[in-house]
């Protein structure tokens, strides 16, 4: 029986894998409601900046950072969070606003993250004046070893 769970986890695994290609791939985006309640238009996509390997695909130790667009607010955020085995080991708060800064560039590791894959997250998004955190976009992207 353990063979069948094991297959059934690979297939899986591979199904999930090819999704996230997809969707780091195509550019995602969200409409939705803003402020005044008018429709808004969101999008987030990848954009690698320094691709260490040359691949064209997001690896440990790359930089990236996000081609962002939303008529949902003029100040908007993207926070980035990648996990291995379900553990938190980077967050990046990018702020796309103004002149471009430093905080554009996402450098794919951290102190808790030295190598290998992870499962990755990017949401662009803006804060109300409750204040709390508003969505617009959400890209969820695999960071390969």
């Amino acid at each position: 029986m353990a063979g069948r769970s094991s297959t059934v986890r690979t297939a899986l695994t591979a199904a999930l894998a090819a999704l996230v290609l997809v969707l780091v791939l195509v550019p995602v985006a969200s409409a939705g409601k803003g402020q005044g309640g008018a429709s808004t238009s969101s999008s987030l996509a990848l954009v690698m900046v320094n691709d260490l390997n040359e691949i064209g695909l997001p690896n440990w130790g790359d930089t990236v950072t996000f081609s962002v667009s939303t008529t949902g607010h003029s100040q908007p955020s993207v926070i980035a969070d990648c996990y291995q085995n379900g553990v938190l080991v980077y967050r990046h708060y990018g702020f796309f606003y103004g002149d471009p800064s430093p905080s554009q560039n996402f450098v794919l590791q951290s102190a808790a993250w030295t190598s290998g894959a992870a499962d990755c997250s990017a949401t662009l998004y803006y804060m109300n004046k409750k204040p709390r955190e508003v969505d617009l976009a959400t890209l969820p992207f695999h960071v390969d070893a």
